[in-house]
């Protein structure tokens, strides 16, 4: 091979490589397209995605930390997710983040102004927030950019978590986030007995685009209050909109189903728990 077509591959090599890895450390380069797999809620629904970047793996305590000055989260570890987490301090910790980085916040938070629209009577916070979509800082991925970076993007296999079929390569979750596996049937005695808990990022093998424990782990923070799918009717699990934020991807506590890519659930906006965290996303 001569030199000069040496180069070019090398060049060429490295262009893709920058692409797959993105332009921003620890972030992925999603780029958009519409749903490939078949085993998620808007494949047949003629959903797009418009690029954006999304983290590599769940904000950390230690990212947490430097912008935030404390650490909330009920297992210690500078390498573990940061959790104990409410919807409200992941949007302050998004803005703050993006003015610690000369970056324009996403979100217009008026604490002193009720949300007309969070109709949940559980929620002693109600801060009115407005997103700002052409913002450069960063924020929470909506749950159509969620799913679709999960499911794998432009590469996706349609696998049931992401990464694969096999939750035990892909996730952490209540039969193995312990001591030892856990059989038989969800047990909490038998979870706390076993010392379930969280884990250093970036372990469990990644999805085709190179992100770790979107299925697992801690569940993750959307922007969007969960609500029915076109077509669909409120139920007891997807009420209207209004009432919860939506969460994905399952964590150290919950069943394997919750770690589904198709999984839709949500909580209270102001709610907090130890298998409750987030990570970031930014426009491209």
């Amino acid at each position: 091979m001569s030199k000069v077509l040496f180069m070019i591959c090398a060049i060429a090599l490295g262009a893709a490589a920058a692409r797959a890895a993105g332009a921003l450390p620890g972030f992925v380069l999603v780029e958009g397209g519409s749903f490939q797999g078949g085993k998620t809620g808007f494949a047949h629904r003629g959903a797009t995605v418009s690029d954006f970047y999304l983290g590599r793996h769940e904000v950390t305590q230690k990212e947490w930390a430097e912008v935030m000055g404390t650490n909330p989260s009920q297992f210690k570890g500078e390498d573990l997710p940061v959790e104990n987490v409410s919807w409200y301090d992941c949007i302050e910790y998004c803005n703050a983040r993006s003015l610690r980085e000369g970056l324009q916040p996403c979100y217009v938070v008026e604490k002193g102004r009720p949300d007309p629209e969070n109709f949940n009577e559980n929620d002693d916070q109600r801060w009115l927030v407005t997103f700002d979509r052409g913002a450069n800082g960063y924020r929470l991925p909506t749950e159509l950019e969620w799913e679709y970076a999960a499911s794998g993007g432009r590469l996706a296999r349609g696998s049931t978590y992401s990464g694969g079929d096999d939750i035990g390569q892909v996730a952490w979750y209540w039969r193995n986030a312990g001591d030892e596996p856990l059989p038989g049937a969800w047990n909490w005695p038998l979870i706390e007995g076993n010392r379930n808990r969280t884990h250093p990022v970036g372990q469990k093998k990644p999805n085709e685009l190179g992100l770790h424990d979107l299925s697992g782990n801690v569940r993750e923070w959307c922007w969007d209050w969960l609500a029915p799918l076109p077509g669909e009717a409120p139920t007891p699990n997807v009420p209207p909109a209004g009432y919860v934020r939506v969460w994905k991807g399952g964590g150290w506590l919950g069943g394997d189903f919750c770690c589904e890519v198709a999984f839709r659930s949500g909580f209270e906006a102001n709610g907090r728990g130890g298998d409750q965290g987030f990570r970031v996303a930014r426009n491209k």
